[in-house]
């Protein structure tokens, strides 16, 4: 589908890695279901299609998933500019809720989405823009505090595990659990990287793994039934993860079996690291027990792409995520600084600070 170009362009290519790329009013994404093996950039030029985006992981990751929504708006108002312009805002926020429909439990979405109605109080394609191109640069620049803030909590020769993909492909850039884990590489305080495959769309072993060797650093992929050996035997000091919701009380909504993974800390002694942006926490749900969680279709459990691989008549649970309550986690870290055995008065001091 094609948009008609406004007077001005904006274009926002950053200079570092980002699965994002806003080109002449055009939304280009990495499609992440193809990598490792291969490396193809998808266009989009309506919101529907960006919805549909989300929805089929072509672009993952809670903050990147907020960002690419934003700029789905914008391809909505070039759409419908004749009704902008006239302050009709009925067709695009038809699109905004299609967009809000794709995925249920990060909250970065609907962050995102609700600056980008606030825009549209001015009726200007251009403001929509810059509003989009803004929550982009933000959250690169806020990952890398994060990096900052969490590679500080590291001692020298760390040997960490992380779960799912919480890098540049999940982010406008540089990551949030990678971006401290690349941070601390650059202050020469990683060892080694342990990657868990993460089931069943393998994000830490086509995604993560990816990444880490890009830059070189050491890194083993762990089997998802391996992690418990894994800290037994290697001594791990941190799991760092990412999160797609965070809760007032510190309970972190992230991908499935993190909360395994948590457990499995406590028992060994490894340190847990939550790694999210503002953006991420919803102080609006006090507890954990009401992120709503994402049901998947079975067949991304049941099948591997076209290969059926468990009998057809199987009953399969394909739930996306799962929540890690506070007291398993450490620290959570956000641009704003580090929250040691977070809390919901250490969250709420965080926020009013």
């Amino acid at each position: 589908m094609s948009s008609t170009q406004s007077n001005h362009t904006h274009t926002f290519q950053p200079s570092e890695f980002s699965p994002i790329r806003w080109t002449n009013h055009t939304l280009e994404l990495l499609d992440q279901r193809i990598l490792p093996l291969a490396s193809e950039w998808l266009t989009f030029t309506d919101a529907v299609s960006v919805a549909a985006a989300i929805r089929e992981m072509i672009v993952r990751g809670a903050p990147a998933i907020g960002i690419t929504a934003a700029y789905g708006v914008v391809l909505s108002a070039l759409q419908h500019r004749s009704s902008l312009e006239q302050g009709d805002h009925q067709a695009i926020l038809a699109d905004i809720q299609t967009l809000a429909d794709s995925r249920p439990t990060a909250i970065n979405l609907f962050w995102a989405l609700d600056k980008m109605k606030a825009a549209l109080a001015k009726n200007s394609i251009e403001t929509l823009a810059q509003q989009a191109i803004q929550i982009h640069q933000q959250d690169i620049m806020f990952c890398h505090q994060i990096g900052e803030h969490g590679a500080s909590l590291l001692p020298v020769q760390s040997r960490v595990y992380t779960h799912c993909n919480a890098g540049a492909l999940a982010t406008g850039g540089h990551g949030t659990a990678l971006g401290v884990i690349r941070t601390a590489f650059k202050q020469n305080k990683i060892e080694h990287v342990y990657a868990g495959e993460t089931r069943p769309w393998l994000q830490g072993a086509r995604l993560t793994s990816w990444e880490l060797t890009q830059e070189n650093i050491p890194t083993t992929l762990v089997t998802e039934g391996a992690a418990g050996h894994t800290m037994k035997t290697n001594e791990v000091d941190w799991v760092i993860v990412g999160a797609d919701r965070i809760t007032a009380d510190g309970s972190a909504a992230n991908k499935i079996g993190t909360y395994n993974l948590a457990i499995l800390a406590k028992y060994h002694g490894c340190k847990v690291m939550v790694a999210a942006p503002s953006s991420t926490f919803d102080l609006s749900i006090q507890s954990g027990a009401d992120i709503p969680i994402e049901q998947r279709p079975p067949e991304e459990v049941t099948r591997y792409k076209e290969h059926q691989i468990a009998p057809s008549e199987v009953v399969a649970t394909n739930p996306s995520f799962d929540v890690t309550p506070a007291e398993l986690i450490d620290a959570i870290v956000t641009e704003r600084g580090v929250i040691l055995a977070p809390n919901k008065e250490k969250l709420k001091a965080h926020f009013e600070a």
